[in-house]
């Protein structure tokens, strides 16, 4: 059975103190018992913080990014023996702002991927089309391809610590949103090229969620679709109330 999984990207937002209180407002208003798995992804100088603070709690703290590389001589990067050493056991990796802004391709992301899986990590695997590629319809080929080179070499066991979070660019920040059956078409999509290419048993069990610019208020009907199975949220995940909301929209 797929998990069900709503996850915080708290970006470039939120210092030591900010992190604290956004952490315990969610703590002490989120549902006591739900099968949805809450994660959030703080910046890496407050990650030991939030482990130690959600510690006991069903609460993940992720990692918004890592070097391909174990160590070596990468300045200000972070390696994944870093992130294992204070307990953080999940990573975002692909986000379209790390693939824009600082250039991410494909193969490197696919060392990204190999480095996380060989430390066991679970992956949170973004990727997703600018409008341009949707306004020519060839949205599909560039979600296939991003797939094809940055995911689908691993082995048929590694998919056990894969999560699929496509992220449609042109909907992340812009107002813009994609309708929940524009969300649903592409989410069979992807289930669709994981039967094709890796078998039906992980297309079956892996999570696919939905990123672009998810909302209290649109929450519930997308995630209603039979194929979404939760969202990587952005700027509603800054507000404790906005994000528990979206966590209830979860059925």
């Amino acid at each position: 059975m797929r998990k069900k999984i709503v996850a915080g990207n708290w970006k470039m937002n939120n210092d030591s103190q900010q992190t604290k209180v956004l952490l315990d407002e969610i703590l002490a208003k989120k549902p006591g018992s739900t099968p949805v798995k809450i994660v959030v992804a703080p910046t890496f100088v407050n990650l030991q913080a939030a482990v130690n603070q959600t510690n006991g709690s069903n609460i993940i703290v992720a990692a918004q990014n890592m070097h391909q590389a174990e160590s070596g001589a990468y300045t200000g990067e972070v390696s994944v023996g870093m992130l294992k050493s204070i307990n953080v056991n999940t990573v975002i990796l692909g986000h379209s702002e790390r693939r824009a802004y600082f250039g991410e391709t494909n193969s490197l992301l696919a060392e990204k991927v190999n480095t996380a899986l060989k430390h066991n990590l679970t992956v949170i695997f973004c990727f997703g089309e600018e409008l341009a590629d949707r306004q020519s319809s060839n949205h599909f080929n560039v979600v296939e391809s991003q797939l094809r080179e940055g995911l689908f070499h691993i082995t048929e066991s590694d998919w056990q610590n894969i999560v699929l979070a496509y992220e449609p660019v042109w909907a992340i920040g812009t107002g813009e949103t994609a309708t929940p059956e524009q969300a649903q078409e592409m989410h069979a999509f992807i289930r669709n090229l994981l039967r094709e290419n890796v078998g039906e048993a992980i297309a079956g069990q892996t999570s696919i969620l939905y990123g672009g610019s998810v909302k209290p208020d649109n929450a519930s009907e997308i995630f209603s679709k039979p194929d979404v199975d939760g969202g990587l949220i952005g700027g509603a995940s800054l507000k404790a109330d906005d994000f528990l909301a979206i966590v209830n929209g979860m059925k």
